[in-house]
Order: structure tokens, then C-alpha cells, then sequence
């Protein structure tokens, strides 16, 4: 297997161009505890190489069979495959499920022009919905300003429509911008990979923000609001500040609100953050903007521990993210 479940569609548009053929399976619609939601995808090139899942592991042999089937015949099918108890135990699952996995040809159900836009849009971390008619095989892209996808976009949901058009949800990827290299941030960052987010750091105190501290991770040594300037904060994106230091933190939310982030928390007691409410509106900041911030940050969950801080502020951007 090779590629990852993020990069399914980059992978089977150079699987076509290269030559290789391509097919593209799509999870369409489930029932019961199906092992991999709505809008998982597999890539399946011409010589049974795949990238991706659509179940698990449960049906891969059944879609790669009908993959090569559908590159002989250039035609897409949708299938379905009842998941028994016993194949969803073996997977984590407690009980069985329905799946229907669309199943398309590069090139020839799916056009390359199409899935060329999709990988396009997906690179310029642009929102994009591609539709699917599941009878027809007709396609088209949509973006936030589609009424008919917009609602989908904002919640990650991939689904049906009307009956027969099929909405597959390609959001750019989650993002969570740090701001201080503080102990709290060492199992935040981790976390937060672990939860599908690609994660910056910004501090420019060199004893803080070092690579020892944080192996592996994109650390910014500029004054945060320029980072921030830099890193261009989107829908898709959560900014945490933690220094306690106002000469830091302060630029950083400031720069945070000319920005459509979805998330802004800051760490600090009820006291802390009063004094820095006085702060950021003598800085001009309207009452909109400081009812953005979420202070002290985290859920009350109780938390003491660094690790148990950085848990109670992941769930409350999942919450922000999934609840609005």
C-alpha cells in the first residue's frame, strides 16, 4: 500500500497520468457501525497497487476486483457489501454494517479534467465539494457559496442529495497554530497531530521554541503577529496562545482577529484575562471580536497537568470545529 488517506485523489490522478491506470472508490452511503465513514476513498491503480481505505480492510479484495473490471469497461458501478459481526470485530467494531462503495475509472467515468480541478482546488486549500449523480455518473464542483453544499462544507459531512447526487466533502486540512513554546504546547501539538491537525508553532524566545523541545515540528521564531501574517490563518484554523506574556500573546490575538479563524483561545485566569480585555480595547478591538476568545481556554474539565490542560483544549476546538 503506498500514499495516504489524505492525498487519495493526488494519488490516483498521477497513477492515470503516468500511465498506470487509475480507479477511485468512494464510500457512499453506510448503515449500522460501518467500519470507515461516508466519504473514505481508496485508490486502486492498474497493477493492484492501492493507497487509502474504504472499510478497513473488510472489502478491499471485492473493490479492487471490481477496479479491474472498470478500467477493462471504463464504466462506474456502485456496489454493496454487507459487513458481517465478525469482519467489523476484527476491525474494532462492535457489530456489522451496510457500505456502498462507488467505484470509478480515471479518465473515463471519472474525467481527468475533473479530478485535475478537485487536486487543484485541494492544493490551494480552497473548500471544494465534488458531486457525483450516482445514476448518471455526471460530475460537477461546488464551493462554499453553493447553498446545496454549503451546510456540508462547514459541518465535514460527505452524504447524498436529492436521492441520487452524491457530495464528496474535500476540506482543506485542519490547522492549529500555537503561540508559545510552553510546556502546556509539548503534548498539545502532539494531540492535535494525532487528531488530524498540522500544527505551527510560534515563539521567538530561542530557549523556548527549540528543536530539542519540539523534534519534528514547524517552529516560527518572528514576533507573532508577522508569523501570523505569514502562516494566514483560515476557516480551517485554531490559534492558541499561551505565553502569559502580554508583549507576546496580545499581538497574536490582535492579528488572529482580521482573520476567519474558527478558533481563538487564551491561556489565563479569570483575572489574567480581564486585564488583558482592557488591554485589547484600548488597542481598538470592537466587543465582536473579543467575544471570539475563548478564556480562560479549555473545557473545565478540572485539568492540572500540562497533558490534561492540552486535552481539555483540543476538546474544546473539536467542540467549536464540529458544533459551531
Amino acid at each position: 500500500m503506498s500514499g495516504g488517506h489524505d492525498n487519495i485523489p493526488e494519488t490516483a490522478l498521477g497513477w492515470h497520468r503516468a500511465g498506470r491506470g487509475a480507479v477511485l472508490a468512494t464510500v457512499v452511503e453506510t448503515w449500522g457501525s460501518a467500519p470507515r465513514p461516508v466519504g473514505s476513498q481508496l485508490a486502486v491503480a492498474g497493477n493492484g497497487e492501492i493507497a487509502g481505505s474504504v472499510s478497513g480492510g473488510c472489502v478491499e479484495g471485492a473493490v479492487m476486483a471490481e477496479a479491474g473490471l472498470a478500467l477493462t469497461d471504463g464504466r462506474a458501478r456502485v456496489l454493496t457489501f454487507g459487513v458481517s459481526d465478525d469482519q467489523a470485530f476484527a476491525v474494532g467494531l462492535a457489530c456489522g454494517g451496510t457500505i456502498r462503495v462507488l467505484v470509478e475509472p480515471v479518465g473515463a467515468a471519472l474525467p481527468e479534467a475533473t479530478l485535475a480541478e478537485l487536486v487543484t482546488a485541494r492544493a490551494a486549500r480552497r473548500p471544494v465539494a465534488l458531486l457525483t449523480h450516482l445514476d448518471g455518473g455526471g460530475h460537477r464542483l461546488a464551493g462554499p457559496d453553493d447553498p446545496a453544499v454549503a451546510a456540508r462544507l462547514r459541518s465535514d459531512r460527505s452524504g447524498i442529495e436529492d436521492g441520487d447526487w452524491f457530495v464528496g466533502i474535500h476540506n482543506p486540512p485542519l490547522r492549529l497554530i500555537v503561540v508559545g513554546a510552553v510546556h502546556i504546547a509539548q503534548p498539545l501539538i502532539a494531540m492535535a497531530r494525532l487528531a488530524g491537525f498540522d500544527p505551527a508553532l510560534i515563539d521567538p524566545r530561542g530557549a523556548f521554541g527549540s528543536a530539542a523541545r519540539f523534534p519534528g515540528e514547524v517552529i516560527l521564531d518572528d514576533w507573532p503577529d508577522e508569523a501570523l501574517a505569514r502562516l494566514a490563518p483560515d476557516a480551517r484554523t485554531a490559534v492558541v496562545t499561551l505565553t502569559h506574556d502580554a508583549k507576546l500573546d496580545d499581538p497574536a490575538i490582535l492579528a488572529t482577529f482580521a482573520t476567519p479563524a474558527f478558533y481563538l483561545g487564551c491561556l489565563g485566569s479569570p483575572r489574567t484575562h480581564a486585564k488583558r480585555l482592557e488591554r485589547l480595547r484600548a488597542a481598538g478591538a470592537t466587543e465582536d471580536q473579543i467575544a471570539r476568545i475563548h478564556a480562560p481556554v479549555g473545557l473545565d474539565i478540572g485539568a492540572r497537568s500540562p497533558a490534561e490542560i492540552a486535552v481539555s483544549i483540543l476538546a474544546q476546538i473539536t467542540q467549536r470545529l464540529r458544533r459551531g
